[in-house]
């Protein structure tokens, strides 16, 4: 699968699709990435250490901060997937690069792709500035 690189950088980590887009600033826990939003359909799953799917986020502009924050504590997303380019979480990536010299590849797929996704399994996300590849290990033979 090709998508477009938002943010580079090489991931390999277990999938979480969510259902709905996510507000990082009030919707999740900033030490443990933990999700928090009472009316989100996945709260208390924890996006940490996964490769985030989501068609973007949602709320303020402050979840850049949150993220970013989240991406030097070591418990955010692996990487992220998304059906639509997100400024927001692309900041959040770009300030950790900068900062922290931390990678979270960001990677906007296709909406066929997007669609395609399995509900789970082991992912990896190779993005340069370029270009991006991902493969899915869902435990089909095929």
């Amino acid at each position: 699968m090709i998508g477009v690189p938002l943010s580079p950088g090489c991931a390999t980590a277990p999938l979480l699709l969510l259902d709905e887009p996510l507000s990082f600033w009030g919707g999740t826990d900033v030490a443990t990435g933990e999700i928090t939003d009472v009316h989100h359909p996945q709260r208390g799953a924890s996006p940490a250490g996964r490769v985030l799917v989501m068609s973007g986020s949602r709320g303020s502009s402050s979840s850049s901060s949150v993220l970013a924050e989240q991406m030097r504590r070591g418990v955010s997303p692996a990487a992220v997937l998304l059906r639509r380019p997100d400024a927001i979480v692309t900041l959040a990536a770009i300030v950790a690069r900068e900062l922290y010299a931390i990678e979270v590849p960001i990677v906007v797929l296709s909406a066929e792709d997007f669609d395609a996704l399995p509900r789970e399994g082991m992912v990896t996300v190779s993005a340069t500035d370029e270009s991006a590849e991902i493969s899915i290990d869902d435990g089909r033979r095929r």
